[in-house]
């Protein structure tokens, strides 16, 4: 399917250039930006850096017609002037990303640059991979081989800090961090393969290596919320569903999937009133709150041949209940698949926390993994500027029909 990629260029001072012919390319996923680095290149001899999205085609996210703001510091000949049409609002933002304004991206690899050099291993080259709301990421090479530089919003800031703590706590299970600052991480080269469609045999040892990092975690909450890592008690998790139910996700959501229809929202209100009960019965199950990934799907898992899966993508860590995690990982498996992730992950808890009832927690999560999926897709909308909302409008009313079709669920 791929993107039809269309360029707006300005200068590193934020000064408009011009437009360039609109390109293709095969890699339909919004935030990639080397396809889109390496096009402009070869067809006209350009060094660009992508900025942000600033326009789409109504439809999915991902694919279709897009325009991007890019910058460069060099004249483009095949450029066009921008016609009224083309020109972007170039006016600030309270809420855009630091890499996706003029002159970001520079500052952002001077200071990768000064850091890796103070480490030893001086950067040799530069390739910008991704870029959007939730981060931006750049392969930076050394002698040493591949490094990657990550810098996430405020409302991940605290990934480095997760990373610094996974790698003192439990080596060998999640990225090395070779430079880390909030909002910031210079990570060392993870080997082996992203196992996005792995089988349930794989998933399984992903599940125990993460119940074993939770359970490390037990006794390092303390540590992990002076690092400013967020929690998200279950009964806190009722006033946060409230509120975006009472929006219908916001302005964006509304306008992308409209309303969700009258039955859904009365189940939504029989869910919300049961929700006290639901979440006590969740604690007498005695599973603890803990650090969790947040996004814990079989491609945020690398895996080497003879080596323990290594976590990727720590952003969306939060300290809650561990059993959200398990739900995310047995999406799209087979039922005597889910139901093998259950037992690995309940032996798992069983052995940590003595007198648990983790089959029975997860039973009772359901409903409040769907309604935090919304709240947390609803946050992601709350925290970026309009122009980015294509990302995650379509992600909130979802998860609220799925919590709705749960709510007849006995608990």
């Amino acid at each position: 399917m791929g993107r039809n990629v269309t360029v707006v260029l300005i200068d590193p001072a934020g000064d408009p250039i011009g437009v360039l012919p609109p390109f293709h390319v095969e890699v339909p996923w919004w935030p990639g930006a080397t396809e889109i680095v390496d096009a402009v290149r070869e067809r006209h001899g350009a060094e660009i850096t992508v900025l942000r999205l600033i326009r789409t085609e109504p439809g999915p996210s991902h694919g279709g017609r897009v325009t991007y703001l890019a910058s460069t510091d060099k004249p483009v000949d095949d450029a066009a002037p921008l016609t009224a049409d083309d020109v972007p609002e170039l006016a600030d933002h309270p809420l855009r990303a630091p890499w996706a304004r003029p002159g970001g991206p520079e500052e952002i690899l001077a200071w990768a640059r000064e850091r890796m050099a103070a480490a030893g291993r001086p950067v040799l080259g530069v390739v910008q991979e991704r870029t959007w709301n939730l981060s931006a990421i750049w392969r930076l090479e050394t002698a040493a081989g591949p490094t990657w530089l990550k810098v996430v919003p405020p409302f991940f800031a605290h990934e480095p800090a997760v990373l610094t703590w996974l790698h003192r706590a439990v080596p060998g299970r999640a990225p090395v961090p070779l430079v880390a600052e909030p909002g910031r991480v210079i990570m060392d080269r993870v080997s082996g393969d992203d196992r996005h469609d792995a089988p349930a045999d794989e998933r399984l040892p992903m599940v125990r290596s993460l119940v074993r990092i939770q359970a490390a975690a037990l006794g390092a909450l303390d540590e992990l919320r002076a690092h400013a890592v967020p929690s998200l008690d279950l009964a806190d998790l009722k006033l946060a569903a409230i509120d975006v139910i009472d929006r219908r996700g916001g302005e964006a959501s509304r306008r992308a999937v409209g309303e969700p229809p009258a039955d859904a929202l009365a189940a939504l209100d029989r869910l919300i009133d049961g929700l006290d009960d639901r979440v006590a019965a969740i604690a007498a199950c005695g599973v603890p709150t803990t650090l969790t990934h947040g996004d814990f799907h079989a491609g945020n898992v690398r895996v080497a041949a003879g080596a323990a899966p290594v976590i990727l993508d720590w952003g969306d860590s939060v300290l809650t209940h561990p059993g959200f995690d398990l739900l995310r990982i047995r999406e799209g498996l087979p039922g005597d698949g889910a139901d093998a992730a259950t037992s690995a992950w309940s032996a798992e808890w069983r052995a940590a926390v003595p007198g648990c009832d983790p089959e029975r927690a997860v039973d009772l999560l359901g409903p409040l993994a769907e309604l935090r999926n919304a709240v947390m897709y609803a946050g992601f909308l709350d925290g970026i500027e309009p122009s980015e909302w294509p990302y995650h409008a379509r992600d909130v009313l979802p998860p609220l029909l799925a919590a709705a079709n749960l709510a007849g669920v006995p608990g």
